[in-house]
């Protein structure tokens, strides 16, 4: 019951009470009717009585023959003496209708019995009164039920075919009704889906009744409100930090390498110095990751589009990493065997770029391939490794923020690096996807980015 959609839990509680509704009237409709009818009927058999017994009284049981009867075949009168025979009769009764104990009964007060009476039709409601003359005489006055069964038929053929088309035209009704009533609730929903961290300022729509509904909708919207201004101040603080942890990594970084090229240390302290220069990348590019990251939340990445050659990019991109590389014993390779344009953004195809290399550097193995190709209406920029690939279960979600690859790695990264590949690739109306097979030998990425026509003059 509870897995049923709420309009359809509503009608269903409506029509089960309008069926306890409609069982309640019909049951005190019939009791009444029935109640009603019998009052009638016993009301004409005492009028009956009466007015027989005052003319047998009068003029003698031989009157009672000219009793008027509405239906002979329906009722009938019958005068008896003290041994039960018929004296005088009115209607189709055939024979005395009542028994010697009844008779006897009937001397000393009415007598009121219901039976079957040969040659009346149905069911016969039959009344007894005893007439003071000279010779003991009952009268019998006898009027069929057969009105009042049909009468009682009727009503329970009217609940019986009436009530099923009254329940399901209500509950259609409340059905209707139910739709109205939480159409409110439907237009929250369809706004809430709408609202997005790129759309501030959405709120839901308000009922005009003040009732449960708008209750609840300006609820939310206070929510709202707080998680709007909880998420600009992380906003705030992520781009905030990301600008000042820019200048201590450089410098940092700068330090260390002016200590590197004196080569006034031992092996040992070499080692550790450029191993601290490369944490300083790492840290550099998470800032530069983190501050595109604020950047996208507020509303989109800014371009300063260029044509751009694109051995260029690559060429640049290589030698940012080509010292790490050295040092890990690892070789990066540019091959764009045609010259290839496209309209982007420099620093932001360099960040994306330098993402994917290091990427390679941290997880792959082997040679690192900054390879180009032409493709329909755009260039095909890819980043290979000979490494073991990804792991089926990442690529699936390799490029949301936060996603992590192998939990076990002693360096899994902030999950930002691809995450930043595919927004700068959406940011220039471009794709990017994963190539290389899952747990394959070697991992490629992917971006395509729209094409540009040649400048005509030398590589920019």
């Amino acid at each position: 019951m509870n897995r049923l959609p709420i309009r359809l839990r509503l009608t269903l509680a409506f029509a089960a009470a309008l069926v306890l509704v409609l069982v309640g009237a019909a049951l005190f409709v019939y009791v009444r009717l029935d109640a009603d009818l019998n009052d009638a009927i016993d009301a004409d058999l005492a009028a009956r009585s009466a007015a027989v017994s005052k003319v047998v009284a009068g003029e003698g049981p031989g009157a009672a023959a000219a009793t008027p009867l509405e239906d002979v075949h329906e009722s009938f009168v019958q005068v008896l003496d003290g041994g039960g025979r018929i004296v005088a009769s009115a209607g189709s009764a055939q024979a005395a209708v009542i028994t010697a104990d009844e008779l006897g009964r009937a001397r000393t007060g009415d007598v009121r019995l219901d039976r079957g009476v040969a040659g009346v039709d149905g069911t016969v409601r039959i009344l007894t009164h005893a007439v003071a003359t000279p010779q003991p005489l009952v009268v019998v006055v006898g009027q069929s039920l057969i009105n009042r069964d049909d009468a009682l038929r009727d009503v329970k053929l009217s609940f019986a075919l009436g009530g099923p088309l009254a329940l399901l035209a209500a509950s259609m009704l409340g059905y209707v009704l139910a739709r109205l009533g939480l159409r409110p609730i439907e237009e929250m929903r369809r706004t809430a889906a709408d609202i997005t961290a790129h759309r501030p300022g959405q709120r839901l729509p308000l009922p005009p009744a003040d009732d449960e509904v708008r209750r609840l909708g300006m609820t939310l919207n206070a929510m709202l409100d707080r998680l709007e201004r909880s998420l600009e101040r992380e906003r705030q603080f992520v781009s905030d930090a990301s600008h000042e942890l820019r200048t201590p990594i450089a410098v940092a970084k700068t330090e260390l390498e002016a200590a590197l090229r004196t080569g006034d240390f031992g092996v040992d302290v070499g080692d550790s110095i450029r191993a601290a220069i490369e944490e300083c990348d790492s840290l550099g590019q998470l800032a530069d990751d983190l501050l595109v990251v604020a950047r996208i939340d507020e509303g989109g990445l800014e371009l300063m589009v260029e044509t751009l050659s694109v051995k260029n990019v690559f060429d640049e991109t290589r030698n940012r990493f080509i010292d790490r590389a050295r040092f890990r014993g690892r070789e990066i390779s540019v091959e764009s065997p045609v010259v290839c344009w496209i309209a982007g953004d420099r620093v932001r195809l360099r960040q994306a770029l330098g993402n994917l290399v290091d990427n390679a550097l941290r997880y792959g193995r082997g040679r690192i391939t900054l390879h180009s190709t032409s493709v329909d209406g755009g260039v095909a920029l890819d980043v290979s490794d000979e490494g073991p690939g990804f792991a089926a279960d990442v690529i699936d979600r390799a490029f949301d923020r936060f996603a992590r690859g192998d939990p076990g790695r002693a360096r899994s990264g902030a999950g930002l690096g691809l995450a930043i590949v595919r927004a700068v690739a959406d940011a220039h109306g471009g794709t990017v996807a994963i190539v290389s097979g899952p747990g394959g030998e070697g991992a490629t990425v992917r971006m395509i980015l729209p094409a540009a026509d040649d400048p005509g003059g030398p590589d920019a």
